[in-house]
């Protein structure tokens, strides 16, 4: 997410300078690759790169690909087989293995629904989104490549440039995307118009709404916390009763609440990419804190303090009439992952990774222990007949 801000950033700069950029977009993944699809890269005419589609070993010739692109201003899918010995150097840096589809296509500034506008519009109104990149496996030049559609999970939708590809028979394949949230492939091919041999491959990239981090109590040992979730792209949101504590000053990059537990999260946006972090140091403001966002469905809430404390607090509340049971999984005291942290930075870092695993579905522990592979990700291509 913190990758497509940077690279709509520098694409609004580039128009100021009128430079011309492309996008290079990684569409399809067979075998082992440092990124996978939906890694993106912005390539500037002066060279500059924003983002990245590997580790490094494939930025350079990515580049001169792209210099190309913006010249002779059509698209380009290009593969990278790092399982090819007359590839392998290409690869030999990370020991790659695998197969890379990266799409380089030219971005046209005077077209408001571009591949760079389309990403904006996928980051608005804290709203799920598919973005769908067409390839072809067969016609690395193909035209009518590229990113071209974006569906919104309230309905709306923008496009580009028109395909071959009916936009709505897509538009219905990505229901499925948004009941499942992840990310899947189809290839479309006309039983009346269009060859056999070179179908459209869409690839349908489910893009959730961005994290965010809402953390209650503004002391100094926060200051660790609020970095690490900058350094992620997190929004964050800081509460605290304090108003000499919850300061734009000492917070210039958070949204401040400063209010009392009761009418704070009136203020607050909380959705299923939420998590909520007690760390105020304050018995009272957190059980009342902790009562208020019982009648929220939130899927992380951690505090900060023994386990004693916890159990203490729901006592009394369960005293107040507060029936939290249904709330004990998802909430995380002693906060963090075990990892010996005993400093606030080292705490911050215990957080923060105890929130990735809670929302990415990971126990998270040794990699070295998995049997399998480190990221599930789908690359079959599932075929579908569509009339163009």
């Amino acid at each position: 997410m913190k990758e497509i801000k940077q690279i709509i950033q520098a694409y609004e700069e580039a128009c100021i300078n009128q430079q011309k950029v492309a996008l290079a977009t990684v569409v399809h993944v067979e075998g082992s690759s440092y990124r996978g699809p939906g890694a993106r890269m912005l390539i500037k005419e002066d060279g500059m790169l924003v983002g990245a589609i590997s580790g490094g070993c494939l930025e350079g010739d990515a580049l001169r690909k792209a210099l190309m692109v913006m010249m002779q201003g059509k698209p380009l899918l290009t593969t990278y087989d790092t399982s090819d010995e007359d590839d392998a150097f290409i690869g030999v840096g990370l020991g790659c293995n695998g197969i890379i589809r990266v799409l380089i296509e030219p971005i046209l500034q005077d077209d408001e629904a571009n591949p760079i506008m389309l990403l904006k519009a996928a980051l608005q109104n804290r709203q799920s989104s598919i973005v769908v990149t067409f390839f072809s496996l067969h016609d690395k030049w193909r035209e009518d490549q590229g990113t071209r559609l974006l569906l919104k999970e309230g309905g709306n939708q923008m496009q580009n440039s028109v395909t071959t590809i009916d936009f709505q028979r897509v538009a219905e394949e990505a229901k499925e995307i948004f009941e499942k949230r992840c990310s899947f492939f189809v290839q479309y091919t006309s039983s009346e118009k269009e060859p056999v041999d070179s179908p459209l491959t869409a690839f349908m990239e489910y893009i959730a709404p961005n994290m965010s981090l809402v953390v209650v109590g503004a002391g100094n040992d926060v200051f660790p916390l609020v970095q690490l979730a900058e350094v992620l792209g997190w929004r964050i949101t800081l509460v605290d009763g304090r108003p000499n504590y919850a300061s734009a000053q000492r917070f210039p990059n958070c949204q401040l609440v400063v209010s009392e537990p009761e009418k704070a999260l009136k203020d607050i946006s909380i959705d299923d990419k939420t998590a909520v972090i007690l760390m105020t140091h304050n018995y009272h403001y957190d059980k009342n804190m902790l009562k208020a966002l019982s009648t929220y469905s939130i899927r992380y809430i951690g505090m900060l303090g023994p386990k004693k404390k916890l159990d203490k607090l729901l006592k009394e509340l369960e005293e107040e009439g507060a029936d939290l049971r249904q709330k004990l999984l998802n909430i995380y005291s002693p906060v963090g992952l075990n990892i010996g942290a005993e400093t606030s930075e080292e705490i911050a870092l215990s957080i923060i990774a105890e929130i990735k695993a809670v929302f990415a579905n990971k126990a998270g522990g040794y990699l070295r222990d998995l049997s399998g592979k480190i990221h599930d990700r789908k690359t079959e291509i599932v075929n579908a007949v569509i009339n163009v």
